[in-house]
């Protein structure tokens, strides 16, 4: 018995020794990308100026480009993806399925149809656009819960009431687009594609202040999802309240995913890419919030210098690049989960 205790206790302490590790490496490259992407433009700046500068020791011209023009597109990039990540790693581990990840059970897809609401019908621009992709939103995200309750939620349901639901709410947008005039209904498939151009310091602001106040709560309560994850009877016989601590899961996941959608429009696959790859990484069986979303922050940022700088004087939206990466995963995915059975 103790030595079986004491194997145990070897393997757990290997398991955490990996994931400290991945998460030193993943923090070093999410920090190398963020310098080097801060370094590009018109005007290239050596990488080893743009630390400097970030640090209080750069001139006068570059403390400018760096700090005031390109930092804040650099840290919402980041945000966004560390938020699309955590989300994506607290979808996924409830419903003990890869695809369930705000972008494909309809979170997101919400948030579109409200945005292009507020763009096409109501002629809206800026804070109040965000605001109104966060209420789509989480409005989704309630019905979606409704719709899915009986005597409990059952991921399965959850997973395809949220396709079905994010369906719906792409025939809207589709329909709001064609409706629209050329110039607005461009200027909205332009925040559909998601795109960090033009962001300034307020999405950085708005981010932050997310993270600050779920942080204490998502601490909390990924210690629940641990023992959710063991299935639910196992956490009804362990005292859990499982439904309470589903649904402020579900909560702190769709705010997450709302807050990034608002501030860079839909940038698609990161959520569903990120945790997957963590979970090998570490080999972990639990969630691995932290390195999901250091590796949500590093597909964001990495794709967002591919968009800016990959094709000459060309500049494309970072959702393209996320999907070119994020489509091909998926049906990577869904063919291995039809090979061994498993329905994905």
């Amino acid at each position: 018995m103790d030595e079986a205790v004491q194997v145990i206790a070897r393997a757990r302490a290997v398991r955490q020794a990996r994931t400290a590790v991945v998460i030193a490496v993943l923090a070093v490259v999410v920090f190398a990308v963020f310098c080097v992407s801060l370094s590009l433009g018109d005007f290239k700046i050596p990488v080893i100026d743009v630390v400097k500068t970030l640090f209080g020791g750069g001139d006068h011209a570059t403390e400018f480009i760096v700090n005031r023009l390109r930092l804040p597109r650099a840290l919402t990039g980041l945000m966004v993806g560390a938020a699309l990540g955590l989300s994506g790693a607290i979808f996924q581990s409830i419903a003990r399925n890869p695809l369930a990840s705000p972008d494909i059970i309809g979170v997101t897809y919400g948030a579109s149809a409200f945005a292009v609401f507020a763009i096409v019908t109501l002629g809206l621009t800026g804070v109040a656009v965000s605001a109104l992709a966060i209420l789509g939103a989480v409005l989704t995200a309630f019905i979606m819960y409704v719709l899915a309750w009986r005597h409990g939620v059952s991921s399965y349901r959850l997973i395809l009431i949220g396709i079905g639901i994010g369906a719906m709410a792409t025939s809207i947008t589709s329909y709001l687009l064609t409706k629209a005039r050329v110039e607005i209904a461009q200027q909205a498939l332009i925040w559909l594609t998601g795109s960090l151009n033009g962001r300034d310091w307020s999405n950085v602001r708005s981010l932050a202040i997310t993270f600050v106040v779920l942080l204490p709560f998502m601490v909390f309560l990924v210690q629940q999802l641990r023992i959710l994850q063991l299935g639910d009877e196992t956490a009804y016989g362990l005292g859990l309240r499982v439904e309470a601590s589903r649904l402020g899961l579900i909560v702190i996941a769709v705010l997450l995913a709302a807050v990034a959608t608002a501030a860079a429009g839909p940038i698609g696959f990161v959520a569903f890419v990120a945790p997957p790859i963590a979970r090998r990484l570490t080999r972990s069986p639990g969630p691995a919030m932290v390195t999901s979303g250091l590796l949500g922050a590093l597909v964001v940022a990495v794709s967002d210098l591919v968009a800016q700088h990959a094709f000459g004087d060309t500049q494309l939206p970072v959702g393209v690049v996320t999907g070119v990466v994020g489509a091909p995963y998926l049906m990577v995915l869904l063919a291995r989960a039809n090979r061994v059975g498993s329905g994905g």
